[in-house]
């Protein structure tokens, strides 16, 4: 009997997501390439956060992040309505700007206490918004690692709609 080795992918593996009465192809031909996802998380300007309240129900709002290191980084006020629902509940959604370009990221957000990862989020962060975020070094920064990503992209919706799952795989 063989040892079962486990790997995590460097790139994660595109699919076809699961949306009964859309008439997607069954074949894989057309899916987007990871790096088409990677590129408007980097760019966009304006992000779009869900998160779920304890009486759960949905709440979102717009924040300024990164992707960094496969996951996206945001901070956030100790007593947000985004920190309080992420210490509770740590599942959430993030958008990109663009919705005829979309990635959607399902994931798990958890607080970041490393302080080099902390100082390379500020040093980005500022570079990208133009807006130094020292003063805000005691609040809260989230990585939302992906579990799920789907890109959706408007003019070749039909044969362009991928998904990508996270994790080990065997």
């Amino acid at each position: 009997m063989g040892t079962r080795k486990t790997s995590v992918h460097k790139f994660p593996q595109p699919s076809r997501p699961h949306m009964p009465g859309y008439g997607l192809p069954k074949s894989s031909r057309g899916l987007l390439a990871w790096k088409w996802a990677e590129d408007r998380l980097k760019k966009s300007h304006n992000y779009w956060i869900t998160t779920v309240k304890p009486d759960g129900s949905p709440h979102t709002m717009v924040v300024w992040g990164l992707w960094q290191d496969g996951a996206f980084l945001f901070s956030t006020g100790h007593e947000s309505r985004k920190a309080r629902n992420l210490v509770k509940n740590d599942h959430c959604i993030v958008c990109t700007e663009r919705a005829n370009e979309a990635v959607i990221v399902e994931g798990i957000a958890e607080e970041v206490r490393d302080a080099s990862v902390r100082h390379k989020f500020f040093s980005v962060y500022e570079k990208k918004y133009e807006y130094d975020m020292s003063s805000f070094a005691d609040e809260p920064i989230y990585a939302v690692r992906p579990v799920v990503v789907f890109g959706l992209y408007e003019k070749k919706f039909q044969t362009a709609a991928t998904r990508w799952k996270f994790g080990k795989t065997e």
